[in-house]
């Protein structure tokens, strides 16, 4: 059995997919980020960075797993899916695992945060934020011009990613002219494990002025 401890993030959205389509039992502690739960001790002894989302894997003595990439490729090592057995095709897929987690993720984290978030408006930031997450969009536009999916086969490296892509629009970046990431992102949102992970756990219904006011929270604002 594994315990995950989450909440409503693409981050988080990351590992529900990865257990829906690997089918490896689990339970769910959401995390009430507002409220600080992944500062307490229960769950720094887990993750020591406060950072969601976290594993522990109780049929491996107990055995904690922080940050998403790394969860991911724990869990498909575990399973014997989602990550290639080839060196070669093994190592595409945790390029582009690692492309997500060094650039897609903190760059739209970054323009999410400046666009939508801070209250003051800050141009040189939000310009800065969506400039980068458009030429990373451009990057995977090109790759995805000859692969179905980004290490050709399915993977955790499409499972990293999607979740982070698909909020373009919340971060105020176009995807005007990617016709190949939007036909991925198509084939991606068709799937029943990613339909089904980005809605566990449940997102909490707010007002994009009550989401505002819980971000500047978490940022100390």
């Amino acid at each position: 059995m594994i315990d995950l401890y989450t909440a409503a993030t693409p981050n988080g959205f990351k590992v529900t997919i990865a257990l829906e389509e690997l089918g490896l039992p689990y339970r769910v502690t959401p995390l009430d980020l507002s409220a600080l739960d992944q500062k307490k001790p229960d769950f720094l002894a887990i993750n020591p960075n406060g950072r969601i989302p976290a594993i522990v894997d109780r049929d491996n003595g107990d055995f904690p797993v922080f940050e998403s990439g790394a969860i991911l490729i724990y869990l498909a090592e575990k399973a014997g899916k989602l990550l290639p057995q080839d060196p070669k095709r093994r190592s595409q897929a945790i390029q582009w695992l690692m492309f997500q987690m060094g650039g897609v993720g903190p760059m739209m984290g970054q323009a999410n945060v400046f666009y939508r978030y801070f209250p003051e408006k800050i141009p040189a930031a939000i310009e800065r934020y969506q400039k980068e997450g458009r030429r990373l969009f451009e990057v995977l536009d090109s790759h995805l011009a000859h692969h179905e999916y980004l290490a050709d086969e399915y993977s955790i490296a499409d499972i990293a990613t999607w979740p982070w892509v698909r909020i373009y629009d919340w971060s105020g970046i176009s995807i005007e002219g990617l016709t190949h990431l939007q036909a991925w992102m198509d084939r991606m949102a068709a799937k029943p494990a990613c339909q089904k992970g980005i809605n566990i756990p449940p997102r909490k219904e707010e007002t994009p002025e009550e989401a505002a006011q819980r971000v500047q929270k978490l940022l100390g604002r």
